[in-house]
C-alpha cells in the first residue's frame, strides 16, 4: 500500500526551489542546444525518485533508510525520525528526512537537505 506524503513547510519550500532551479536550467540548456542535463536537473530527478521510492516502500534498499537522532519527530518527540539517501558518495550528498504520520499510511517529509 503506497503512503501519502505530507510536507512540512521548509521541506516543501526546498522542493519547489529545486524544481525552479531545474526548470530554469533546462530552459537555458534547450535554448543553447545542449543535450546533456545539468547538475540541477539531475539533482531534482534524484529527489523525485527518492520520494517515489519512499512513498511506495520506505524500506527500499536503495534508500538506505535509517533512524536519524539529530532531528526530532515533529508530532511526537518519543517517536523516530528517519533519513533516506537521495545521493551517495558525492560531496554534499542530498538526504530526505522523514517520519511516519500524523495519520496511518502517511509519511511526513521533514526536510530535504545536503548531508549535514
Amino acid at each position: 500500500m503506497p503512503f501519502t506524503l505530507v510536507w512540512l513547510e521548509g521541506a516543501a519550500d526546498t522542493f519547489h526551489e529545486l524544481l525552479e532551479a531545474a526548470l530554469k536550467s533546462q530552459a537555458n540548456r534547450q535554448k543553447s542546444g545542449k543535450a546533456k542535463a545539468s547538475e540541477q536537473e539531475g539533482l531534482f530527478k534524484q529527489v523525485v525518485k527518492c520520494l517515489e521510492l519512499l512513498q511506495a516502500n520506505p524500506r527500499h534498499p536503495g534508500l538506505k533508510t535509517h533512524e536519524y537522532h539529530s532531528i526530532e519527530n515533529p508530532y511526537d518527540p518519543e517517536k523516530k525520525a528517519f533519513e533516506a539517501y537521495v545521493q551517495n558518495r558525492t560531496s554534499n550528498s542530498y538526504r530526505v528526512f522523514w517520519c511516519y504520520g500524523p495519520k496511518k499510511s502517511e509519511i511526513t517529509i521533514i526536510a530535504i537537505t545536503p548531508h549535514p
